[in-house]
């Protein structure tokens, strides 16, 4: 039956999202990834991995400030379940709205940022707070995980005795697999963007700027649920290559290229979804770029299957010379693709910069996004493409659904004398015959001299 496509509402009579499980399953995968490595506890800072591991989460407003934080130890029983320090009230909100975590949830709160200063003394708070819950576990000496962190509360912990180390790697590897309803999750989201883009495919034209075209969709998918609009990347005209990463108040002209990425959360899953579009009608040099973009994904797509690695994706598309840029590293992130879960950006990464080297194998249970780019030979305009793929036991399924095979012309609504206005313009393509002959007969009667 493949991926199934759910409403947003928990219904009695039909077993859909569980996220009992959501939390059971995923809170496990993360110790068993502790349990395997050299350390003793794990403290996390990251928004992302604070929610995969307590399944709590405040407003987005604190997605940068590194602010929360939980500990995750070895052991058994209640002293390894995972300890959160929260935002002032949002700690009692939590024991009283998620009994998973009950007291475990306390508050607590870092440094902002740096926004309040060394001498206020938060960050030694923070490391005795960590030397307290390892102490008690007999974890002193065991060395301390960490993701993301703040240099003073880094300096404040070793002050205390406590031996830091890299503990990014455990909570990506513990990411990397997704379970059921992690996929179902993902699904939904995609399936909000595909309405994103449906909007959107009816309202370009003429006239609407980028920034107008990034507020509908936002509008879309908060209409929809969502609780995270991280980007609408809206790209036109002149602006779509080199590719800047960022909307402006460009205009759209008749004939314009326009790609679109749409990344936004639904509880906590995102999308990275590229659609790309021309206004009108569209260029011969766009046309061909379309198809070349979408020949390199498809060829990406035809490999994914487990077994397979990432190298061998990264394998088929261009060399970066030989699309205009002297480096990998100079056009990392246009031929590319990425784990894509809690965060836009997980494992497995594949690029030509480092998988070909450094290769991942594939397996079930991975979810990443395929994106491709290629410039028009025009020298301005480009195509760029992504699919969202899901890869099951015997071979991939893809959850991004609005139609990409071929380019989609917009707000195409021209008419001359002779009936609708072709969806491609000729004035960029080989002449035909009849103007051939004209210019000929022309320069016949009017032959142009040559200066002196």
């Amino acid at each position: 039956m493949g991926i199934k496509t759910y409403g947003s509402m928990a219904v009695d009579w039909e077993q859909r999202i569980d996220f009992d499980r959501l939390r059971r399953e995923r809170l496990a995968k993360a110790k068993a990834q502790l349990a395997k490595s050299e350390m003793g506890a794990l403290l996390v800072f990251d928004m992302n991995n604070v929610r995969y591991l307590t399944a709590t989460t405040i407003g987005t407003w604190a997605q940068d400030k590194i602010s929360r934080f939980a500990l995750l130890t070895r052991g058994e029983g209640e002293a390894a379940e995972p300890i959160m320090w929260d935002f002032g009230s949002a700690a009692k909100h939590h024991q009283l709205y998620c009994p998973w975590m009950g007291e475990r949830s306390r508050a607590g709160i870092s440094m902002l940022r740096g926004a309040m200063s060394p001498e206020m003394g938060r960050a030694e708070d923070v490391a005795r707070k960590i030397r307290v819950e390892l102490e008690m576990r007999g974890l002193l000496k065991e060395p301390l995980g960490i993701d993301v962190i703040e240099p003073p509360v880094l300096f404040a912990l070793q002050k205390e005795g406590i031996t830091v180390v890299d503990g990014q790697q455990i909570m990506s590897d513990a990411r990397v697999i997704k379970t059921e309803d992690e996929i179902a999750l993902l699904n939904h989201s995609a399936m909000m963007v595909d309405a994103a883009y449906d909007e959107l495919y009816r309202a370009m034209k003429p006239g609407m700027s980028e920034n107008q075209a990034v507020g509908l969709a936002s509008k879309v998918l908060y209409d929809l649920g969502s609780e995270y609009v991280e980007a609408v990347n809206a790209i036109s005209g002149e602006r779509c290559n080199p590719h800047p990463h960022v909307f402006s108040d460009r205009v759209l002209r008749p004939g314009d290229p326009v790609y679109y990425d749409i990344l936004h959360s639904y509880m906590g899953y995102r999308t990275c979804y590229y659609r790309c579009f021309s206004i009108g009608y569209a260029s011969h040099a766009l046309v061909d770029a379309y198809k070349r973009c979408r020949d390199y994904l498809d060829a990406a797509i035809s490999l994914v299957r487990p077994g397979r690695h990432t190298g061998e994706i990264a394998a088929v598309w261009p060399r970066a010379q030989e699309f205009g840029f002297p480096n990998e590293e100079a056009c990392f992130g246009l031929q590319y693709g990425h784990g894509i879960g809690l965060a836009i950006w997980e494992k497995p990464v594949i690029s030509r910069l480092v998988s070909l080297e450094h290769s991942y194998e594939i397996k079930p249970g991975m979810v990443f996004a395929l994106e491709t780019f290629w410039p028009s030979k025009d020298g301005w305009s480009a195509a760029r493409i992504e699919e969202e793929i899901v890869v099951t036991e015997t071979g991939h399924e893809i959850i991004t659904k609005f139609p990409a095979d071929q380019l989609m012309v917009a707000g195409r609504h021209y008419y001359t004398v002779d009936g609708p206005l072709p969806a491609t313009r000729e004035h960029d393509a080989p002449a035909s015959d009849r103007v051939l002959e004209m210019v000929e007969a022309r320069a016949r009667r009017e032959p142009v001299g040559v200066g002196d």
